[in-house]
């Protein structure tokens, strides 16, 4: 009876492009799950999305990674490999800290094509830092930002 009270939180992808496992992203740090499990997004256009509905936790001031929190679970959105190394050129921010958003609100425009000139995998981390307990499904393959569930927490 008091399972129907526990909530599932979906994690929807946050750029369109290809979602693979966690242990094939191009960083050993997150290809080892060092800072938790998740799923890679290797996307194909720079628009960042919100994979959930919660509050924006961390914004890094070079535009390159995010953190939410979704009730009592922690997320951590880290837009690509080494991108910090830019200084926050190529991302431009549309959220700010504090910001509580839902699925498929605009947070960040990244130029891809920058990236790619300055040599730094594409490679999208959506990772699960605090799970409080609940197991992860992962939904892999082609995936649409804001529409496709990437992730399942129950």
């Amino acid at each position: 009876m008091f399972g129907l009270f526990k909530k599932s939180i979906k994690i929807y992808a946050p750029m369109t492009g290809d979602a693979v496992d966690i242990s094939s992203t191009a960083d050993p740090v997150f290809a080892g799950k060092m800072v938790g499990d998740g799923v890679t997004i290797r996307p194909i256009d720079g628009t960042v999305l919100s994979p959930v509905d919660g509050e924006i936790t961390q914004l890094f001031d070079t535009g390159h990674a995010l953190g939410f929190k979704v009730g009592d679970v922690e997320i951590l959105l880290h837009i690509g490999i080494d991108t910090v190394e830019l200084k926050g050129e190529g991302f431009t921010k549309l959220a700010k800290v504090g910001d509580n958003v839902k699925v498929g609100d605009p947070l960040i425009k990244v130029d891809l094509e920058i990236l790619k000139s300055n040599n730094k995998a594409l490679d999208t981390p959506v990772i699960i830092t605090s799970d409080a307990g609940k197991s992860i499904e992962k939904s892999l393959g082609s995936v649409e930002a804001g529409k496709t569930v990437i992730m399942e927490l129950k």
